[in-house]
């Protein structure tokens, strides 16, 4: 009984990369703006993350560009058999993005990228129905990128930079769906995973065609974040079960995906078209194995995620001292039916965005963005959850939506 109630609340480990249930990059203004679309896009140091290739091709010798997002986002849950109905309150979330670059000679550059691609939360309301899943995950996470890149010539460029990743991440859940202590408060179990750290890269090739075609290539690496001996901490526990709910450790073997994205970009007169293609390779994430550093032994927890595509479409237009953007982008979910937690009960998405820049001088723009993203309104269910030697399917209807402001700067000289 234990070793499934633990395999239950460890499910979060999976969710990282969705962010509660979204899967929002928003690691640079200028292509938030437009749909999200960068690999194929040269004008700022946001090519340290969409495309490290792309540095060489920066028209200034030093760059730097920074910036930050208010993430508001909203899951909307209600029962099948009943009409009991909830929703997340969620804090707002400020994922935050600083990049800079320094061409060292006409073939090499080199630059430095910090980015939280993962920094939300999620808080259901209390004792909700599916508090025997989550009741609230917070997470944090920091991504450090060293890159460098070479200029073949005036068509043809790569780049590389492995990237650190070092983060923290806190879930709770009720043990299961009727547990209580002896003043009637739900049993439930906080488990804490800090300072976890893992290596990866990002590799891109980037071609240009004549004045006016760009063409990127853009691959970023498995990433597999190792926790080792973390903790899990049981609140509420009836005195009659405190020796089968110690406090205890455990360790497990987390993936990020790998992802490979293929961009273009046409420039006209004064605008610019981009269009980015992004395949995440998410069937790598078959199970998540849990080891309990006590009686509870090692548990198996199946995903079996898909592969998912997104498709990202963008537009540039200078007028004046200003560069008006605006864009959409379609992103499919990799979860199959079945196998919805609420931590990640996303459907497929469309995504709309808007932003611009304004040249303050020669040296300085200001960048701002605006996204709306929908996620499709759907019928899903968990269909692993353990209680008494039983499976159970956790089912309900799910609506999630997400929008924010981001602003931030680009200083090149």
């Amino acid at each position: 009984m234990k070793k499934t109630l633990l395999v239950a609340a460890c499910l979060f480990i999976a969710s990282p990369s969705f962010a509660g249930g979204y899967r929002l990059a928003l690691q640079g203004q200028k292509a938030l703006g437009m749909g999200h679309t960068g690999v194929a896009m040269t004008e700022s140091a946001e090519v340290v993350f969409f495309n490290p290739a792309g540095m060489a091709f920066l028209s200034a010798d030093f760059n730097i560009t920074g910036g930050t997002t208010l993430v508001s986002s909203e899951t909307l849950y209600q029962s099948e058999t009943s009409n009991t109905a909830s929703k997340t309150d969620n804090p707002i979330g400020t994922p935050l993005n600083l990049y800079v670059t320094k061409k060292y000679n006409k073939q090499f550059s080199y630059g430095l990228g910090l980015y939280t691609p993962y920094g939300n939360a999620i808080e259901w309301e209390k004792d909700w129905p599916g508090s025997h899943l989550v009741n609230s995950i917070e997470l944090k996470a920091i991504f450090i990128q060293p890159t460098i890149s070479y200029q073949f010539n005036e068509q043809l460029s790569i780049g590389f930079g492995p990237t650190y990743v070092n983060g923290l991440v806190e879930f709770n859940r009720n043990l299961n769906t009727s547990l209580t202590d002896g003043n009637g408060q739900r049993s439930n179990v906080t488990i804490e995973a800090s300072n976890i750290d893992a290596w990866g890269y990002n590799a891109g090739l980037l071609a240009k065609h004549g004045e006016n075609i760009t063409l990127g290539l853009s691959y970023r690496s498995k990433i597999n974040l190792k926790a080792r001996n973390e903790s899990a901490d049981f609140r509420n526990i009836p005195t009659s079960m405190t020796t089968i709910f110690p406090d205890t450790s455990f360790s497990a073997d987390l993936i990020l995906p790998a992802e490979l994205t293929l961009g273009l970009s046409y420039n006209f007169n004064d605008t610019t078209l981009a269009f980015d293609f992004n395949r995440t390779f998410w069937s790598e994430y078959k199970n998540l194995d849990i080891s309990f550093n006590n009686s509870a032994g090692t548990s198996l927890n199946p995903r079996n995620y898909k592969d998912s595509n997104a498709w990202r479409f963008g537009i540039q237009h200078k007028i004046n001292d200003w560069f008006i953007r605006g864009g959409l982008y379609l992103d499919k979910t990799p979860i199959k039916n079945g196998h919805y937690t609420p931590e990640t009960a996303r459907n497929d998405s469309l995504g709309l965005t808007a932003g611009a820049s304004y040249k303050v001088s020669k040296k300085l723009d200001l960048d701002f963005s605006f996204f709306y993203l929908h996620l499709d309104e759907f019928e899903g269910s968990y269909d692993f959850y353990e209680q008494s030697g039983t499976l159970t399917a956790f089912k309900g209807q799910y609506k999630s939506s997400s929008i924010g402001l981001g602003a931030g700067f680009n200083y090149k000289i």
